[in-house]
Formats: structure tokens, C-alpha cells, sequence
């Protein structure tokens, strides 16, 4: 037999995990939609196509405070956007302690690629030894 709660009486509210990760899946994915098709466009079409994309290129764009926080973004997003769905998998298809194992696994390499992605993106110097001629312009600015 259930009762039925005095009215007015105060409610207990847990966070909906589940709501919150199922609503960061739809936005994630279409800001990532609009970040994957700007890299794109702004790698392969405006450029010189893919045979300009080499190391001197890449150090260009890291010189440049937006093209970090563009591509600090797009590595943020996608990697949070993936490892929530690998952890939606999981639960569906492991159980007991397989499933935290595999839980705890996914959350540690993600945290390690999140940590190591954003460390590349932000101490990233191009001019460290001696500079190639590519780079020599860039690394005589600084």
C-alpha cells in the first residue's frame, strides 16, 4: 500500500543525469555539425586543398588565439559528445562490475585526451630548435 503525501509538502529533487546527457547529445551535435563543415571549409576549400596542410600550415592557425579556441572547442565537444555515447552503450550492454570497470576505463582515457589535447593546444611553439624556411617568417615575428 502506497500513501499519498500531505499536500505542500516539500519535494526532493535529484538532478536527472540521464535529461542533462541526452540534451548535451542533441546541442553538442549541431554545434559540432557547424564546427566539423567550418574546419572543412576553412582547410580543404579556401586553402590550397589538402597537399598545403603540413606542419608549417598547422603552426600558422596555432599562432592565431581563435583558431586554438576553435579547435580547443571542436576537441572539447567532440570527445565529451563521444564519450557519452560510448557510455550510453555501456550501460545498455554491460552489467555488474564489467560495466564500471568499462565506466571507469572510458572516464580515465577521456580525461587523459581532454588533458593531453588541451595541453598540445595551448603550449604548442613551432619555433622550438632551429626553424625550417616555412617557418622561419613565423618564429622572426615573435
Amino acid at each position: 500500500m502506497s500513501t499519498i503525501e500531505a499536500p505542500r509538502t516539500p519535494v526532493r529533487r535529484r538532478t536527472n543525469w540521464e535529461k542533462w546527457g541526452w540534451l548535451y547529445m542533441r546541442f553538442s551535435g549541431v554545434l559540432l555539425v557547424v564546427l566539423i563543415f567550418g574546419h572543412l571549409l576553412v582547410n580543404l576549400f579556401l586553402g590550397e586543398g589538402v597537399q598545403a596542410i603540413d606542419f608549417a600550415f598547422v603552426a600558422g592557425k596555432l599562432a592565431d588565439p581563435f583558431w586554438i579556441v576553435y579547435d580547443m572547442l571542436l576537441l572539447w565537444l567532440a570527445l565529451i559528445h563521444g564519450a557519452n555515447g560510448m557510455r550510453t552503450i555501456i550501460n545498455d550492454y554491460a552489467h555488474g562490475r564489467l560495466r564500471v570497470v568499462f565506466l571507469v576505463a572510458l572516464a580515465g582515457a577521456t580525461v587523459v585526451l581532454l588533458v593531453l589535447g588541451t595541453l598540445v593546444l595551448t603550449t604548442f611553439d613551432p619555433c622550438i630548435g632551429t626553424p625550417s624556411e616555412t617557418l622561419a617568417p613565423l618564429c622572426a615575428a615573435q
